[in-house]
């Protein structure tokens, strides 16, 4: 995990704000929901992703293929680049 150097005092309320810098770096937006958890000693802060949400392209659809028991979620368009992808490195390597 990287260090910023950046802290940040927790309030009465127990709040503690994203300094603007991370938030423009992953794109967290108002309003957005945030993922909260455990990591042994760490509190870890993660973007709330919906359930079918691309994990290549970020779009959310109905129709994105969910993989390898739920790991991996991909949408048809995405799929389609990494099976061109794969093939090719595969091809390469022969």
């Amino acid at each position: 995990m990287n260090s910023t150097g950046m802290f940040r005092k927790v309030d009465e309320l127990g709040r503690v704000v994203l300094p603007v810098e991370i938030r423009n770096t992953l794109d967290i937006q108002p309003k957005d929901k945030m993922e909260i958890s455990l990591d042994k000693n760490k509190i870890v802060l993660k973007k709330h992703q919906p359930n079918l949400t691309c994990q290549i392209s970020g779009e959310y659809s109905e129709e994105n293929l969910v993989l390898a028991d739920g790991k991996i979620v991909l949408s048809q368009t995405s799929a389609k680049l990494l099976l061109k992808e794969i093939e090719s490195l595969l091809n390469h390597n022969d």
